[in-house]
Protein backbone atom coordinates (compact mmCIF):
# COMPACT_ATOMS: atom_id res chain seq x y z
CA UNK A 1 0.00 0.00 0.00
CA UNK A 2 1.39 3.53 -0.95
CA UNK A 3 2.66 5.53 2.25
CA UNK A 4 0.15 6.75 4.75
CA UNK A 5 0.35 10.22 6.03
CA UNK A 6 -0.29 10.80 9.63
CA UNK A 7 -2.06 13.84 9.52
CA UNK A 8 -2.88 15.77 6.53
CA UNK A 9 -4.03 19.56 6.81
CA UNK A 10 -6.08 21.06 4.49
CA UNK A 11 -5.80 24.79 3.93
CA UNK A 12 -3.23 27.17 5.49
CA UNK A 13 -4.82 30.15 7.33
CA UNK A 14 -3.77 30.98 10.56
CA UNK A 15 -5.80 27.82 12.06
CA UNK A 16 -3.90 25.51 9.43
CA UNK A 17 -0.48 26.63 9.92
CA UNK A 18 -1.08 26.45 13.93
CA UNK A 19 -2.60 22.85 13.56
CA UNK A 20 1.14 22.36 11.59
CA UNK A 21 3.03 23.70 14.41
CA UNK A 22 1.76 21.39 17.26
CA UNK A 23 1.15 18.29 14.97
CA UNK A 24 5.20 18.64 13.69
CA UNK A 25 5.98 19.28 17.52
CA UNK A 26 4.06 16.06 18.08
CA UNK A 27 6.53 14.43 15.87
CA UNK A 28 3.04 13.69 13.37
CA UNK A 29 5.15 14.57 10.60
CA UNK A 30 2.05 16.73 9.04
CA UNK A 31 1.55 17.39 5.67
CA UNK A 32 -0.20 20.34 4.54
CA UNK A 33 -2.10 21.33 1.20
CA UNK A 34 -2.15 24.89 1.02
CA UNK A 35 -5.54 25.78 -0.72
CA UNK A 36 -8.92 24.02 -0.81
CA UNK A 37 -9.87 25.21 -4.56
CA UNK A 38 -12.47 27.51 -2.93
CA UNK A 39 -10.51 30.03 -1.29
CA UNK A 40 -10.96 33.96 -3.38
CA UNK A 41 -8.30 34.18 -6.09
CA UNK A 42 -7.80 30.60 -5.71
CA UNK A 43 -5.04 31.72 -3.64
CA UNK A 44 -4.00 29.27 -0.31
CA UNK A 45 -3.41 31.66 2.94
CA UNK A 46 -6.64 32.34 3.58
CA UNK A 47 -8.02 35.59 3.70
CA UNK A 48 -5.42 37.18 5.59
CA UNK A 49 -3.50 36.98 2.43
CA UNK A 50 -6.02 39.77 1.27
CA UNK A 51 -5.41 42.32 4.15
CA UNK A 52 -2.79 44.29 4.70
CA UNK A 53 -2.79 45.36 8.17
CA UNK A 54 -3.48 43.33 10.91
CA UNK A 55 -3.21 44.71 14.33
CA UNK A 56 -5.44 42.61 16.68
CA UNK A 57 -3.05 39.86 16.48
CA UNK A 58 -1.07 39.02 19.85
CA UNK A 59 2.56 39.86 19.54
CA UNK A 60 3.15 41.91 16.64
CA UNK A 61 3.35 45.65 18.56
CA UNK A 62 2.99 47.72 15.29
CA UNK A 63 1.10 45.56 13.08
CA UNK A 64 2.02 43.12 10.62
CA UNK A 65 0.79 42.55 6.95
CA UNK A 66 -1.36 39.64 6.44
CA UNK A 67 0.73 38.04 3.42
CA UNK A 68 4.10 38.73 5.84
CA UNK A 69 2.51 36.96 8.84
CA UNK A 70 1.09 33.88 7.33
CA UNK A 71 4.41 33.89 5.74
CA UNK A 72 6.23 33.40 9.21
CA UNK A 73 3.49 31.60 10.58
CA UNK A 74 4.44 28.86 7.65
CA UNK A 75 8.38 29.55 8.22
CA UNK A 76 7.45 28.11 11.69
CA UNK A 77 5.70 25.39 10.98
CA UNK A 78 8.39 24.53 8.31
CA UNK A 79 10.92 24.53 10.78
CA UNK A 80 9.87 21.91 12.93
CA UNK A 81 9.56 19.55 10.02
CA UNK A 82 6.09 20.65 8.22
CA UNK A 83 5.90 19.79 4.58
CA UNK A 84 3.93 21.80 2.88
CA UNK A 85 2.51 20.90 -1.12
CA UNK A 86 1.12 24.56 -2.87
CA UNK A 87 -1.68 22.36 -4.19
CA UNK A 88 -5.45 22.67 -4.05
CA UNK A 89 -7.55 19.89 -3.16
CA UNK A 90 -9.90 19.12 -5.75
CA UNK A 91 -12.23 15.67 -3.82
CA UNK A 92 -12.07 13.82 -0.60
CA UNK A 93 -13.18 10.34 0.17
CA UNK A 94 -13.67 9.74 4.15
CA UNK A 95 -16.27 6.96 3.87
CA UNK A 96 -13.70 4.67 4.94
CA UNK A 97 -9.60 4.54 6.24
CA UNK A 98 -7.17 5.36 5.43
CA UNK A 99 -8.94 8.81 4.27
CA UNK A 100 -8.23 9.95 0.21
CA UNK A 101 -7.56 13.32 -0.45
CA UNK A 102 -7.12 14.49 -4.26
CA UNK A 103 -5.14 17.45 -4.88
CA UNK A 104 -3.91 19.22 -8.07
CA UNK A 105 -1.55 22.40 -8.98
CA UNK A 106 -3.13 24.23 -11.28
CA UNK A 107 -0.10 26.07 -12.52
CA UNK A 108 1.68 23.47 -13.35
CA UNK A 109 -0.71 21.48 -15.18
CA UNK A 110 0.26 18.10 -13.54
CA UNK A 111 -2.63 15.38 -13.53
CA UNK A 112 -4.45 15.07 -10.08
CA UNK A 113 -2.68 13.16 -7.30
CA UNK A 114 -3.95 10.81 -4.18
CA UNK A 115 -2.68 11.44 -0.92
CA UNK A 116 -3.66 8.63 1.82
CA UNK A 117 -4.10 9.62 5.47
CA UNK A 118 -5.14 8.63 8.69
CA UNK A 119 -5.95 11.45 10.19
CA UNK A 120 -7.45 15.13 8.12
CA UNK A 121 -7.82 18.39 10.31
CA UNK A 122 -9.95 21.02 7.53
CA UNK A 123 -9.13 24.30 8.10
CA UNK A 124 -10.12 26.08 4.86
CA UNK A 125 -11.89 29.11 6.04
CA UNK A 126 -14.62 31.09 5.14
CA UNK A 127 -14.70 33.65 2.37
CA UNK A 128 -16.79 37.22 3.13
CA UNK A 129 -19.61 37.68 0.83
CA UNK A 130 -19.00 41.11 -1.30
CA UNK A 131 -21.68 43.12 -3.79
CA UNK A 132 -19.26 42.05 -6.52
CA UNK A 133 -19.01 45.28 -8.06
CA UNK A 134 -15.36 46.31 -9.96
CA UNK A 135 -15.22 49.37 -8.23
CA UNK A 136 -15.60 47.37 -4.87
CA UNK A 137 -13.01 44.70 -5.89
CA UNK A 138 -10.62 47.32 -6.74
CA UNK A 139 -10.46 49.72 -3.31
CA UNK A 140 -10.37 46.11 -1.14
CA UNK A 141 -7.99 46.87 1.37
CA UNK A 142 -8.21 50.40 0.66
CA UNK A 143 -11.39 51.09 2.35
CA UNK A 144 -13.40 48.15 1.36
CA UNK A 145 -13.78 45.74 3.93
CA UNK A 146 -15.73 42.55 5.19
CA UNK A 147 -14.58 43.00 8.75
CA UNK A 148 -15.25 45.85 11.30
CA UNK A 149 -13.51 44.47 14.19
CA UNK A 150 -10.40 43.25 11.90
CA UNK A 151 -10.36 46.77 10.54
CA UNK A 152 -12.69 49.18 12.28
CA UNK A 153 -9.65 50.89 14.63
CA UNK A 154 -7.05 51.41 11.19
CA UNK A 155 -6.36 55.12 11.19
CA UNK A 156 -8.55 56.06 7.97
CA UNK A 157 -11.63 55.44 9.20
CA UNK A 158 -11.39 57.19 13.00
CA UNK A 159 -13.39 60.18 13.06
CA UNK A 160 -14.47 59.72 9.50
CA UNK A 161 -17.94 58.95 8.20
CA UNK A 162 -17.87 55.60 7.31
CA UNK A 163 -20.81 53.04 4.76
CA UNK A 164 -22.17 49.62 6.38
CA UNK A 165 -24.06 47.57 3.68
CA UNK A 166 -26.15 44.66 5.47
CA UNK A 167 -29.66 44.45 7.24
CA UNK A 168 -29.14 41.64 9.67
CA UNK A 169 -27.14 40.70 12.70
CA UNK A 170 -23.90 40.74 11.39
CA UNK A 171 -24.32 44.35 9.51
CA UNK A 172 -25.90 45.53 12.77
CA UNK A 173 -23.06 44.81 15.07
CA UNK A 174 -20.37 45.57 12.25
CA UNK A 175 -22.27 48.87 12.37
CA UNK A 176 -22.56 49.46 16.04
CA UNK A 177 -19.03 48.26 16.48
CA UNK A 178 -17.66 51.29 14.32
CA UNK A 179 -19.27 54.01 16.03
CA UNK A 180 -16.42 53.85 18.70
CA UNK A 181 -14.15 55.10 15.71
CA UNK A 182 -16.59 56.65 12.97
CA UNK A 183 -18.17 60.33 13.19
CA UNK A 184 -21.47 58.59 11.52
CA UNK A 185 -22.42 55.16 10.13
CA UNK A 186 -24.77 55.18 7.51
CA UNK A 187 -26.08 51.47 7.82
CA UNK A 188 -27.23 50.92 4.00
CA UNK A 189 -30.37 48.27 3.79
CA UNK A 190 -32.28 46.79 0.66
CA UNK A 191 -35.46 47.01 2.71
CA UNK A 192 -37.59 49.15 4.94
CA UNK A 193 -37.10 46.96 8.51
CA UNK A 194 -33.95 45.66 9.69
CA UNK A 195 -33.67 41.87 9.23
CA UNK A 196 -31.55 41.66 12.95
CA UNK A 197 -33.06 40.87 15.90
CA UNK A 198 -35.44 42.91 17.85
CA UNK A 199 -33.22 43.84 20.70
CA UNK A 200 -30.03 44.51 18.07
CA UNK A 201 -32.22 46.54 15.93
CA UNK A 202 -33.62 48.76 18.54
CA UNK A 203 -29.95 49.71 19.78
CA UNK A 204 -28.45 50.41 16.48
CA UNK A 205 -31.37 52.27 15.47
CA UNK A 206 -31.87 54.40 18.69
CA UNK A 207 -27.63 55.18 18.12
CA UNK A 208 -27.32 58.62 17.10
CA UNK A 209 -24.37 58.02 14.99
CA UNK A 210 -25.94 55.23 13.33
CA UNK A 211 -27.92 56.57 9.90
CA UNK A 212 -30.01 54.02 8.23
CA UNK A 213 -31.03 54.32 4.38
CA UNK A 214 -33.88 52.54 3.85
CA UNK A 215 -34.99 50.88 0.19
CA UNK A 216 -31.12 51.81 -0.70
CA UNK A 217 -28.29 49.93 -1.96
CA UNK A 218 -24.34 50.72 -3.26
CA UNK A 219 -24.72 51.20 -6.64
CA UNK A 220 -20.52 52.35 -7.05
CA UNK A 221 -17.57 52.81 -4.52
CA UNK A 222 -15.94 56.26 -5.50
CA UNK A 223 -12.25 56.96 -5.03
CA UNK A 224 -9.12 57.21 -6.22
CA UNK A 225 -5.32 55.15 -5.82
CA UNK A 226 -4.26 57.58 -3.41
CA UNK A 227 -6.95 57.91 -1.18
CA UNK A 228 -8.96 54.85 -1.47
CA UNK A 229 -12.58 55.39 -1.12
CA UNK A 230 -13.56 58.48 -0.90
CA UNK A 231 -17.70 57.56 -1.62
CA UNK A 232 -20.62 55.44 -2.28
CA UNK A 233 -23.62 56.11 -4.81
CA UNK A 234 -26.69 54.88 -3.21
CA UNK A 235 -29.67 54.19 -5.67
CA UNK A 236 -32.94 54.53 -4.30
CA UNK A 237 -34.66 51.22 -5.02
CA UNK A 238 -38.01 52.61 -5.25
CA UNK A 239 -37.51 55.78 -7.01
CA UNK A 240 -34.00 55.01 -8.80
CA UNK A 241 -32.59 58.17 -7.85
CA UNK A 242 -29.13 58.23 -7.00
CA UNK A 243 -26.88 60.12 -4.24
CA UNK A 244 -23.58 60.18 -3.40
CA UNK A 245 -22.18 59.42 0.35
CA UNK A 246 -18.71 60.82 0.91
CA UNK A 247 -17.49 58.08 3.50
CA UNK A 248 -13.91 56.97 3.82
CA UNK A 249 -14.47 53.41 3.66
CA UNK A 250 -17.57 50.46 3.08
CA UNK A 251 -18.09 47.64 4.86
CA UNK A 252 -20.12 44.76 3.30
CA UNK A 253 -21.93 42.84 6.03
CA UNK A 254 -23.74 40.46 3.79
CA UNK A 255 -22.70 37.41 5.83
CA UNK A 256 -19.76 34.80 4.91
CA UNK A 257 -19.91 31.38 2.99
CA UNK A 258 -17.43 28.28 4.42
CA UNK A 259 -14.96 27.19 2.21
CA UNK A 260 -16.77 23.38 2.63
CA UNK A 261 -18.32 22.86 -1.10
CA UNK A 262 -15.97 19.93 -1.74
CA UNK A 263 -17.08 18.03 2.00
CA UNK A 264 -21.13 18.17 0.93
CA UNK A 265 -21.53 14.26 1.37
CA UNK A 266 -18.37 13.75 2.98
CA UNK A 267 -19.36 14.43 6.79
CA UNK A 268 -21.95 16.52 8.45
CA UNK A 269 -22.17 20.37 7.52
CA UNK A 270 -25.00 22.89 9.09
CA UNK A 271 -27.30 24.13 6.98
CA UNK A 272 -25.35 27.13 6.14
CA UNK A 273 -22.42 24.77 5.08
CA UNK A 274 -19.99 25.07 7.94
CA UNK A 275 -18.89 21.96 9.56
CA UNK A 276 -20.76 20.36 12.27
CA UNK A 277 -18.74 19.88 15.25
CA UNK A 278 -19.32 16.74 17.48
CA UNK A 279 -18.81 18.37 20.35
CA UNK A 280 -18.20 21.54 22.35
CA UNK A 281 -15.37 22.81 22.63
CA UNK A 282 -13.76 20.30 20.31
CA UNK A 283 -12.55 19.56 16.94
CA UNK A 284 -14.33 16.45 16.51
CA UNK A 285 -16.28 16.21 13.52
CA UNK A 286 -19.39 13.81 12.67
CA UNK A 287 -16.30 11.21 10.88
CA UNK A 288 -13.89 9.78 13.16
CA UNK A 289 -11.17 10.70 12.59
CA UNK A 290 -11.35 13.76 10.84
CA UNK A 291 -11.42 17.73 12.79
CA UNK A 292 -11.91 20.76 12.05
CA UNK A 293 -10.53 24.35 12.89
CA UNK A 294 -11.07 27.80 12.16
CA UNK A 295 -13.07 30.08 10.24
CA UNK A 296 -15.07 27.20 8.41
CA UNK A 297 -16.39 25.79 11.62
CA UNK A 298 -16.67 28.58 13.60
CA UNK A 299 -19.70 31.04 12.19
CA UNK A 300 -19.58 33.48 15.13
CA UNK A 301 -16.12 34.86 15.88
CA UNK A 302 -14.33 34.57 12.63
CA UNK A 303 -11.11 35.58 13.74
CA UNK A 304 -7.49 35.14 13.11
CA UNK A 305 -6.61 34.35 16.71
CA UNK A 306 -9.74 32.26 17.33
CA UNK A 307 -8.88 30.03 13.95
CA UNK A 308 -5.18 29.79 15.80
CA UNK A 309 -6.68 28.46 18.90
CA UNK A 310 -9.32 26.13 16.93
CA UNK A 311 -6.07 24.96 15.12
CA UNK A 312 -5.07 24.17 18.43
CA UNK A 313 -7.44 22.39 19.58
CA UNK A 314 -7.41 20.33 16.48
CA UNK A 315 -3.66 19.12 16.32
CA UNK A 316 -3.78 18.02 20.18
CA UNK A 317 -7.27 15.84 19.72
CA UNK A 318 -5.55 14.39 16.26
CA UNK A 319 -2.50 13.46 18.15
CA UNK A 320 -4.78 11.95 20.80
CA UNK A 321 -6.86 9.99 19.30
CA UNK A 322 -4.23 8.47 16.73
CA UNK A 323 -2.42 7.17 19.96
CA UNK A 324 -6.02 5.78 20.56
CA UNK A 325 -5.61 4.14 17.65
CA UNK A 326 -2.38 2.73 18.14
CA UNK A 327 -0.88 4.65 15.00
CA UNK A 328 2.92 6.31 16.78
Amino acid sequence: MANIEHVVIIGSGPAGWTAAIYAARANLNPLVIAGDGANRERMPGGQLMFTTEVENFPGFVHGIDGQKMMGVLQQQAERFGTRVLQNFVTRVDFTSRPFKIWHINDLSGEAEAQVLAHAVIISTGASANYLGLESEKKFENNGVSACAVCDGALPRFRDNPLVVVGGGDSAVEEATYLTKFASMVYLVHRRDTLRASKIMAERALSNKKIKPLWNSAVEEVLGNDNDGVTAVRIKDLKTNATSVIECRGMFAAIGHTPNTAFLKGQMDLDPKGYIALKEPFRSTTSVEGIFAAGDCADPIYRQAITAAGMGCKAAIDAERWLAEQGID
